[in-house]
């Protein structure tokens, strides 16, 4: 067992890649390459190996995780003498824009409904409760987008709450990256499922205290297994300026995108602007809000250079 900085006994178990990698232990491959490819995030590197190595001994243990805590659930309901509907097995996770969270959320969900029960699996993500921009203007906040205080956390919170207790129906708004806010005509509509993903920048946030010194839900507090993707601060800004750069010939010369300005920016413009966002805002946010949740998560994924995952850390205590 690893000794933390301060002489502490670590909750953690680290793990190299290969180590890891073992204990896939036969857990089946049910992803073809053409699920890979479609499941790849813009700039990522994702192949096959990296399913085997990473994805599939993640798949493996969640499955355990999630039979122990459905029958956990049963044993509660047992000793109430009540009776009970499936409750839904629920998963975070987090980790900073460009980081790859996205992808990492986007591969569980594919594995999950492929296991042998077949359950059914919704994948949300918390920017659809990022205030609507007219919000964010009015409280002087569109710096600051992406930050906790730019979300609707009761509004999240009770969505969560809600699926946890297996309301029938829960509906979560919509955001798109392509206009950058609240699409106010959509919304997903989630209907019992077996497992639920939540994924997004501020997921592991701690509760808050009140004024009172009283101290509330997060929505953590609902999570039956967290997963953090990590690296180090210096790769993360490099994907994000090389993603910003990628999305100049794509997303940005739509119409309709919000950052259409930006499209026909010369190489060296592009790469100071993107840079300049993230030392202002993602990286602020990073340090301050994002950083100090990763020794919350039941799991961290700590990627390398080329986005593949070199170690793992799992938390044992």
């Amino acid at each position: 067992m690893a000794s933390t900085a301060d002489g502490l006994t670590s909750p953690y178990v680290e793990l190299t890649r290969d180590d890891w990698a073992a204990l896939r232990n036969q857990h089946p491959m049910l992803l073809s390459q053409e699920d890979v490819v479609r499941l790849r995030g813009l700039g990522e590197r994702l192949d096959i190996q990296e399913i085997e190595e990473v994805y599939l001994p993640l798949s493996r243990l969640l499955s355990f995780y999630e039979q122990e805590t459905e029958r956990l659930h049963q044993v509660t309901s047992d000793f109430l003498g009540e009776r009970r509907a499936r409750t839904p097995f629920v998963i975070g996770v987090a980790g900073s824009v460009a980081v790859g969270k996205s992808t990492t959320a986007r591969i569980l969900q594919a594995l999950i409904e492929r296991w042998e029960s077949k359950p059914s699996v919704e994948l949300i993500t918390t920017d659809g409760f990022l205030l609507p921009n007219k919000v964010l203007t009015e409280r002087n906040l569109m710096a600051r987008k992406g930050y906790p205080e730019s979300y609707d956390r009761r509004a999240l919170l009770r969505f969560v709450m809600e699926v946890k207790s297996g309301k029938s129906e829960v509906v979560a708004p919509v955001y798109s990256h392509l206009t950058y806010d609240i699409v106010p005509t959509e919304s997903i509509v989630v209907r019992r499922p077996d497992v639920l993903i939540v994924e997004g920048l501020n997921v592991l946030q701690a509760p808050r205290q009140h004024h009172d010194g009283r101290t509330g839900l997060s929505v953590s507090d609902f999570f039956d297994f967290s997963v953090y993707v990590d690296a180090k601060q210096e790769l993360i800004k490099r994907w994000y300026v090389d993603r910003f750069q990628r999305l100049r010939s794509t997303a940005f010369n739509q119409p309709e995108s919000f950052f259409r300005r930006y499209a026909n920016l010369d190489d060296d413009a592009a790469v100071e602007l993107a840079e300049s966002i993230w030392d202002a805002i993602n990286g602020p946010n990073l340090i301050q809000n994002i950083l100090p949740t990763r020794g919350r998560a039941t799991l961290v994924l700590n990627k390398g250079e080329d986005h593949a995952v070199k170690r793992v850390r799992l938390r044992r205590l």
